[in-house]
């Protein structure tokens, strides 16, 4: 069977990609955008990756199109494959169907975290020998692939409240039916797409509503928004996490056969932690405690690890297991990946793309750079990128995100509606904005010093800012 798929080098649509190869199929694809981390993995699988939308690609004709979200009416290749009465589908529709029919789903779904928290869950079942399926929205430092089959009945799925498909407007969740569903957060995000939080909030209702009783929902403690979902109806056993919250609150919340999961940070830069587990009997005693040490920081992060174990649990995996699981994961690309130490000055990627995350990165990168000591900055390098970035619905938001940073460089995309004059004039931290990579590559390598810390932020390319700034770094004129 012959599948292409349009918007191959998308996260999700790589990933489906991977799990298709897998399967037997002759797998090819197009896109507009083709750059690593997910361009290198499909070559190395030997997945036959098209530039652009042409009609050609799919000549001759595919068994099977799976059309990704990104795509909608007036593209080339879509209105060829209408035209010609080609069979298509949706992503989310092809794996529900083709690979999660009968399997144990385990859905990660939330504004923020859904990668992180997905690649630690996966790692954690095969670190017990569970072999999961699964399918991550990014590349992962403990699997080769973002994807995979697998060996056994559980499958590990990034649950995205984003659309399906031009022609299902619908969240790509909705088809997964997971029977242990972790909610990280909800936050008002994807504005392209949803009018206000209550739209999104309806979507997540809908996940909720396809749980089974016998499964298992657990989610942020104290997260209004969830909360407000969970009150309008739920017919799944529920547990909650958080951190650092008082032995007595949690002792509280796992009353009455409740179920709590805590994590006591030792330091500002959490990769120290002891996981604990409340809800024995009536009283909300400690069923399980076990410490952490890891090699991830920022209490976001932290918690990410808590609702991974909850989840691992409720597949037959101990917290004990799950720790020493957590003590050999290695993130995942593009979230605080170091690029590169270039005369001292270190420099990484990160996927942030929204204030919350921008703000829970930084704040674990500078809480990590305080206990290393000395005299070093932390530098955030940010392109708004996303569809809800560059219609200027976080203007607000974005100095507050940027508060543990020493300086902020912005990028300007074309045709932003973030007023930029006044986001530099009411920055709190030395902030910059410029229209043209190159500009801020030169910018950087002119004023970086020895023990800086460069964090560049994008959920796309970046226009190639990251091996720029590496080789200006590199070469410089002060630097030969």
């Amino acid at each position: 069977m012959h599948v292409h798929i349009l918007g191959i080098c998308g996260t999700f649509m790589g990933s489906l990609a991977v799990i298709a190869k897998q399967l037997g199929y002759r797998v090819s694809g197009s896109d507009m955008n083709v750059y690593p981390p997910m361009s290198t993995q499909l070559e190395s699988l030997g997945i036959e990756l098209k530039e652009g939308y042409r009609f050609e690609h799919l000549q001759p004709a595919p068994d099977l199109v799976i059309i990704g979200n990104a795509l909608s009416r007036g593209n080339s290749a879509v209105e060829y494959v209408l035209n010609e009465g080609l069979a298509f589908t949706s992503g989310p529709q092809w794996l529900a169907q083709y690979v999660l029919h009968n399997k144990w789903v385990l859905g990660v779904a939330g504004t923020h975290g859904k990668t992180t928290t997905s690649a630690i869950l996966t790692w954690i079942l095969e670190h017990a020998g569970a072999h999961p399926g699964y399918l991550i929205g990014g590349v992962t430092n403990n699997f080769s692939q973002s994807a995979s089959i697998g060996e056994s009945s559980f499958f590990v799925v990034e649950a995205d409240e984003y659309d399906t498909a031009f022609f299902d407007k619908r969240s790509k969740f909705i088809h997964y039916s997971p029977r242990t569903a972790i909610l990280n957060n909800l936050e008002f995000d994807h504005a392209d797409i949803f009018e206000n939080l209550d739209a999104i909030e309806k979507q997540f209702q809908h996940l909720v509503r396809t749980i089974p009783q016998n499964g298992l929902i657990i989610s942020a403690h104290n997260d209004s928004n969830l909360e407000a979902v969970l009150a309008k109806g739920c017919w799944t056993p529920r547990q909650q996490f958080g951190a650092n919250l008082p032995e007595e609150v949690c002792k509280l919340l796992a009353t009455n056969g409740g179920v709590f999961w805590n994590a006591e940070v030792e330091n500002d830069h959490g990769n120290s932690f002891e996981l604990v587990k409340y809800g024995q009997g009536s009283t909300g005693e400690v069923m399980a405690r076990s410490h952490v040490e890891w090699e991830m920081s920022g209490l976001h992060n932290v918690k990410n690890a808590v609702a991974a174990v909850a989840a691992a649990q409720h597949v037959g995996i101990d917290v004990s297991t799950s720790a020493r699981a957590l003590g050999a994961f290695k993130g995942v690309k593009r979230r605080m990946e170091l690029l590169g130490t270039v005369e001292g000055i270190r420099v990484f990627d990160d996927f942030a793309h929204h204030p919350t995350a921008i703000e829970t990165t930084l704040a674990g990168a500078a809480a990590k750079i305080k206990e290393e000591g000395g005299n070093k900055r932390l530098i955030a390098v940010i392109e708004p990128r996303s569809n809800t970035m560059k219609m200027g619905v976080h203007q607000d938001q974005l100095n507050r995100s940027c508060q543990a940073a020493d300086m902020v460089v912005w990028f300007k995309p074309p045709g932003s509606c973030i007023n930029f004059q006044k986001l530099l004039e009411n920055s709190a931290t030395p902030a910059y904005a410029f229209d043209d990579v190159d500009a801020i590559v030169t910018f950087l390598e002119e004023s970086c010093v020895a023990g800086d810390h460069i964090v560049v932020m994008s959920n796309g390319g970046f226009g190639g800012i990251h091996q720029k700034l590496l080789k200006a770094l590199s070469y410089g004129p002060d630097r030969l």
